[in-house]
């Protein structure tokens, strides 16, 4: 007889910067298939999402990678559901619609990792600050580059769990990384993230780190942290005109609140028009341009307008869901026909 660890994990109720929860069920002669792991409950009062009086959530099963950092072990992902259950209103996964998977991701979390005891990023000195940006960015050697062993261990879990991880690399603040991951279809994307970013936050407890995700957590001349958002659909990958890519672009215009209402807390101290980024307020798209809000990255034109759009506004505290969940809606609105 042999006993496994689930790891159930799931998204809180705290608005507007849900939190992971997690914990562990062991389950006997597991076969490993998600569709042998069945719903768990846990006590919502606990984490915004229940009264005391009527207390039970559920959680759904929805993903599942194996754990390699445990014995026997494995990671799953699930949504949260009412007593009765339909999706809580925590619940973004839900509310995706993409159940075709048409819709392919690749999304680049950028990140600041933070020293416990000093509670500044890496390579900031107490009560002052590192030499200025310019050469941290993919940086070599000890003067510049922080943090290489916990970001190498990372990538190796990642890999190991069998997320679709595509790089890794320093980014332009001291301290401050990025991990890529693509995924064709838009909730498989939000599950690898969460699974990614699980795997981050838990391996600082090793190491007395902790993960900023704030996405100006230092102010003045340096970089905000970041989730920008490649995304394609079939038009995209295929239609091969640029008026049909600026016809989506233009979708994007009229609902400029309604993205940045699900694209991470505080990104207004992030998108000032400054450091690679369009202004809050604004909106703008251009071939191979950083500082447009989203941009239309060359290899696309190259490739006769077949390819994806990048939007840059997405900040590094943003759920996956809930913005995937938004571009799949803008997108779908488009007047293409």
């Amino acid at each position: 007889m042999s006993k496994s660890k689930l790891e159930y994990i799931w998204l809180d109720g705290y608005k507007p910067t849900q939190n992971m929860r997690s914990k562990t069920k062991v389950e006997e002669n597991f076969s490993g298939k998600l569709e042998d792991c069945p719903i768990w409950s846990f006590d919502g009062s606990s984490t915004k999402q229940a009264e005391g009086g009527s207390s039970d959530c559920l959680l759904k099963p929805v993903a599942i990678y194996p754990d390699p950092a445990r014995n026997d072990g494995y990671l799953v992902m699930t949504e949260v559901l009412n007593a009765d259950g339909t999706p809580h209103e925590s619940n973004g996964r839900a509310t995706i619609d993409d159940d075709d998977n048409d819709f392919w991701f690749g999304f680049e979390q950028e990140y600041f990792i933070m020293d416990k005891d000093t509670q500044l990023p890496l390579g900031f000195p107490i009560g002052g600050y590192p030499g200025p940006q310019g050469m941290y960015y993919c940086s070599v050697g000890g003067r510049n580059t922080h943090g290489r062993d916990f970001v190498e261990e990372h990538a190796d879990l990642c890999i190991a769990a069998g997320l679709n991880f595509e790089g890794i690399n320093q980014e332009v603040a001291s301290g401050q990384w990025e991990f890529q991951l693509f995924a064709k279809g838009a909730k498989k994307a939000g599950d690898e993230i969460w699974i990614a970013r699980y795997l981050l936050d838990r391996l600082t407890e090793q190491y007395g780190y902790y993960i900023e995700y704030h996405p100006k957590p230092v102010k003045g001349d340096w970089n905000g942290s970041g989730m920008h958002a490649n995304f394609s659909n079939t038009t995209l990958r295929t239609c091969g005109s640029r008026e049909i890519y600026e016809r989506i672009c233009e979708a994007f215009r009229p609902v400029v609140k309604e993205h940045m209402a699900v694209y991470g807390e505080y990104n207004d101290q992030r998108l000032t028009g400054l450091h690679e980024t369009a202004h809050v307020d604004d909106f703008s798209y251009g071939i191979s341009d950083r500082g447009a809000s989203i941009r239309i990255p060359i290899i696309t034109v190259e490739k006769g307008w077949k390819g994806w759009l990048e939007d840059r506004r997405p900040a590094s505290n943003g759920d996956p869901y809930k913005i995937a969940g938004r571009i799949v809606k803008t997108v779908k609105s488009a007047n293409i026909s």
